[in-house]
């Protein structure tokens, strides 16, 4: 138990500096998009496509933040020797508690709602 605990404490604490160090280079990209209902955060940890019809620069911005997501969870995951899911529930997680209410959250059934 105590070292489910630990592994947990290391894992939260990691992610959360990975996220900040991310969401710093890329809020201000991401907050008008986001605003406008195009993209939102998705339980797997990464960000989607609110709708089908986004603009190709908001599709490669997209993709851009996660690639760099990706990257930082994996460099977690390989730290921690923990499988990258693990990681990538933990920045779902971590993402909708810092979704704005007014912004869009994709939940892990697929189903995007409005916080």
């Amino acid at each position: 138990m105590m070292n489910s605990i630990n592994w947990s404490k290391k894992i939260l604490f990691a992610l959360f500096i990975c996220v900040v160090t991310v969401a710093v280079a890329v809020a201000s990209e991401l907050t008008k998009p986001k605003a406008d209902g195009l993209i939102g955060e998705q339980a797997n940890g990464y960000v989607g496509l609110v709708t089908g019809d986004v603009p190709a620069d908001i599709r490669r911005l997209v993709d851009e933040v996660n690639a760099r997501r990706k990257a930082g969870y994996q460099r977690i995951a390989d730290r921690e020797g923990t499988a990258l899911s693990e990681v990538e529930k933990v920045g779902g997680k971590t993402a909708y508690e810092k979704t704005l209410k007014g912004n869009y959250f994709r939940d892990a059934s697929g189903t995007w709602r409005k916080k």
